[in-house]
């Protein structure tokens, strides 16, 4: 999947989020699906739900770690497919 860092990504309605110590467990309440992110997946996460498009969280947390730019990209996009997948982000292109 294809996923252009231009487009802006939102958690439906019906996603719920809970973080303890760093971590989060998100749980869509329709399909009852849920997924686990460990500290950099939930600073991931809170990244793209508060940044007007993938590419302005990409920066954000390009300038937040020390990491290679395609690492984080390839990270990011793996990231992204698996909660799009599970219908626990929505994309907007812009």
């Amino acid at each position: 999947m294809a996923i252009s860092f231009k487009a802006r990504v939102s958690a439906p309605a019906d996603v719920l989020v809970s973080q303890l110590a760093g971590e989060s467990v998100i749980l869509n309440l329709n399909s009852e699906c849920y997924f686990g992110l460990d500290e950099m997946g939930t600073n991931m996460w809170s990244a793209l739900v508060k940044a007007e498009s993938i590419q302005a969280a990409y920066d954000s947390l390009l300038a937040e770690y020390d990491v290679s730019e395609d690492q984080l990209k390839q990270d990011l996009t793996e990231l992204l497919g698996k909660l799009i997948d599970k219908g626990l982000l929505e994309v907007a292109e812009s």
